[in-house]
């Protein structure tokens, strides 16, 4: 889904107890995630309102080194904020600075249900931060200020309507 489809600010619902359905779920989510290609991706990104987010920050000559969160939370943030360049595959080619904390402390489950609780910085942070906004209906034009969010979202309404007019 793109901007401005409005089923971007739902606020996803729980998970709950990860099933065969939750592993494809996850699966399909990597596959449209690398075919995008993107570093990130949540599962309300492809119309499923569910917490569900997945992760892989390695280049294309590296292996590929997939995350998947289930109903993630972040539990702590630190003061150090750090700028960074973000873009999204629900905003395409549209790419903007963002400040975040620098560092964060995060809970959430794996595919196997085990709970777990890591600390994150740098561009890991970031990704985190951006996709479980994304669960919470908040996507990164969110953090910018008032005219830049509002000229990127004019850009992108006038987009669709040229497509809608075009189909």
């Amino acid at each position: 889904m793109k901007l401005p489809d409005p089923r971007l600010r739902l606020v996803s619902e729980p998970v709950g107890p990860v099933t065969a359905e939750t592993r494809a779920l996850a699966a399909d989510m990597l596959d449209t995630m690398y075919d995008a290609p993107g570093i990130g991706l949540a599962a309300i990104q492809i119309g499923i309102a569910k917490r569900l987010v997945v992760i892989d920050l390695a280049k294309k000559d590296e292996e590929r080194c997939p995350v998947v969160l289930v109903d993630p939370e972040i539990t702590w943030s630190s003061e150090e904020r750090r700028v960074h360049e973000e873009g999204c595959l629900s905003i395409p080619e549209y790419y903007e600075e963002v400040e975040r904390p620098d560092r964060i402390r995060y809970r959430y489950r794996t595919l196997e249900g085990e709970s777990v609780e890591q600390e994150a910085d740098g561009i890991l942070a970031t990704c985190i931060q951006h996709e479980i906004d994304h669960l919470n209906g908040v996507m990164f034009i969110d953090h910018l200020s008032r005219l830049k969010r509002s000229r990127a979202i004019k850009k992108f309404e006038k987009a669709a309507r040229r497509e809608a007019e075009d189909a």
